[in-house]
């Protein structure tokens, strides 16, 4: 043994083949020790009838060859891949070592024929799920819908080849209305920027509309940014200067960030913009201290006011970035949050400078301004009242009998088109029926009682309503971080009027967020590599990049996140 195992000569096969059967049966722990190994068996060879096989493509309407083609299209769609990948030889390379026999399908198949089976599937749940909604608000490109649970869901993109005027706006937002069957009727608000375009679209179309919070808070922001634009325009446009500046940032020990620029359409940029340049502000006047940029170096003054205003914009952009949601209730929040603005965080104070004192009153008197309109007013009360957070907290006295009445009305009238609806309806919840009497002969007296009913059918119905209202109200206000939607959601019984207002009201979205981030998804698909595609094409495939119905492959769920539609 010591000749053959461990001096490493090699016997013969045939006393190899004893020694290596004695020692493994025999001594099995030396053998372990000195680890030897078995010598494998040699494999079989492989049948003509599995050779021919595996060799044999799939057919194509075979189950494994549908899987993989809907997994291919899965892909293109999620992750917002060209459709042309399909064709590359990485991309076939890899498919063909995952699995031989499938041959993969061009890529007019993928164009034309199973994203838009993708498509019409993923439309059709969605689409009988929208039908579901009692209510659904909007924002310019995106409306939604509520059941107690916040859901968004993007339907479509369209493309305005003429002018973008607001009679041909306002045109196109009725036929996307009409493609997904929503009546007008049904949509409470449609939230907006401030666009002359779009306002005048929603006028033509008689729609209510909100503006945009995030939007009126920006543009309420307009001062000292000037040169601010101008620092970050000179680093951007020299590669030097940016690598100066990087070199500065080592050995002041400061954060390696790039300068940030302003975004027209990003809310909040501009204060991360003065942010930045004030943390960079020891290596950016290191580095401009040439003589022909040296004039945009901030003075001790514009240091100051900027820092004022830094101090001042960011808890602005944190309420931004809270109302900017989509998943929560955020409409009944803005009454509250204007209040707040105006007796903490925008108050002016004894020890503020007189630059600060000055942007804090233009914020609050432009946005007192802009909200100040009877319509959004009304809007808001309403909204406001119907969170349970708030109720009439925020509503002065003065019109506090104002929105009663207008609650009153709207609920009174949802009783009756119940009413006209199902004709068994109860006007009184929870009142339980007279037991049946025996018919006799009629009395003087009953004459007078028929002819007073219709007198108490409409008595008892606004008692109810009062009732219903006055019980709301009285009860106590849930925590501010609790969500209105689960307290509504566990006393939609109690409250059944009400409840259904909640559905009208609290859909409405404070922002037009949503939408803003339908373009980005827009912009990530339509890339210079892309710019041919088919407007059908493009609508198609934000629509499944964006559907809920595409996190999982096979199974759509029946419960969502949000609802919403692009137009």
């Amino acid at each position: 043994f010591e000749r053959t195992a461990l001096t490493g000569l090699h016997p013969q096969p045939t006393t190899k083949r004893l020694l290596v059967s004695c020692f493994t049966r025999s001594h099995s722990v030396v053998w372990k020790y000195f680890g030897f190994k078995s010598e494998s068996r040699p494999k079989m060879q492989t049948s003509i009838t599995d050779t021919l096989h595996n060799a044999t493509p799939y057919p194509h309407n075979s189950s494994r060859s549908k899987e993989i083609t809907e997994a291919i299209a899965y892909h293109l769609a999620k992750d917002m891949v060209p459709i042309y990948n399909v064709e590359r030889d990485g991309f076939q390379k890899m498919i063909h070592t995952l699995d031989k026999r499938y041959s993969i399908p061009s890529r007019n198949y993928f164009s034309y024929v199973a994203l838009p089976a993708m498509y019409k599937k993923v439309r059709t749940v969605v689409e009988a799920e929208v039908q579901q909604a009692d209510y659904f608000s909007a924002t310019t490109d995106l409306w939604s819908t509520i059941d107690f649970t916040m859901k968004s869901k993007c339907l479509q993109t369209s493309f305005f080849p003429d002018d973008h005027k607001g009679e041909i706006l306002a045109q196109g937002l009725k036929d996307a209305l009409a493609s997904w069957s929503l009546e007008e009727e049904k949509m409470a608000c449609i939230t907006t920027d401030n666009g002359s375009n779009i306002v005048k679209a929603i006028s033509i179309n008689n729609w209510t509309r909100l503006q945009c919070f995030g939007h009126r808070l920006h543009l309420a922001i307009g001062e000292l940014v000037c040169l601010c634009r101008k620092i970050v325009s000179t680093f951007s446009h020299s590669w030097l200067r940016r690598r100066n500046l990087a070199m500065v940032q080592k050995e002041l020990k400061l954060p390696e960030h790039q300068l940030k620029t302003e975004c027209p359409t990003r809310w909040g940029s501009r204060q991360e913009m003065i942010q930045r340049i004030l943390e960079q502000l020891p290596a950016i006047s290191q580095v401009l201290n040439d003589r022909k940029v040296r004039h945009l170096v901030p003075t001790w003054q514009a240091i100051e006011d900027l820092e004022a205003m830094n101090n001042t914009l960011s808890p602005l952009a944190e309420f931004t970035d809270a109302l900017s949601g989509e998943l929560y209730v955020s409409i009944s929040s803005v009454k509250p949050v204007l209040h707040l603005f105006k007796t903490s965080v925008l108050a002016v104070q004894e020890d503020d400078a007189e630059f600060t004192k000055s942007i804090k009153s233009n914020i609050l008197k432009y946005l007192q301004e802009k909200y100040s309109d009877p319509q959004t007013q009304d809007l808001l009360d309403m909204a406001t009242t119907l969170d349970p957070r708030f109720k009439m907290n925020y509503i002065s006295e003065e019109k506090k009998a104002t929105v009663k009445a207008r609650l009153t009305d709207e609920m009174t009238g949802i009783t009756l088109a119940m009413v006209r609806s199902f004709p068994h309806f109860n006007t009184i919840p929870n009142a339980s029926p007279a037991p049946p009497m025996k018919k006799g002969r009629k009395t003087l007296g009953s004459f007078f009682k028929a002819a007073q009913g219709n007198d108490d059918k409409s008595s008892s119905l606004e008692q109810a309503v009062s009732t219903e209202l006055e019980a709301y109200l009285l009860t106590c206000n849930i925590d501010s971080e609790d969500d209105p939607l689960i307290w509504w959601r566990q006393n939609s019984n109690v409250y059944p009027r009400l409840s259904v207002l909640v559905k009208k009201y609290l859909c409405i979205p404070a922002t037009s967020s949503p939408s803003e981030r339908l373009f980005s998804t827009g912009g990530n698909i339509v890339t210079c590599h892309r710019a041919s595609l088919k407007p059908e094409h493009v609508d198609r495939l934000v629509f499944l990049r964006t559907s809920p119905g595409l996190k999982t492959q096979q199974h759509w769920p029946r419960n969502h996140n949000s609802i919403s539609v692009g137009a």
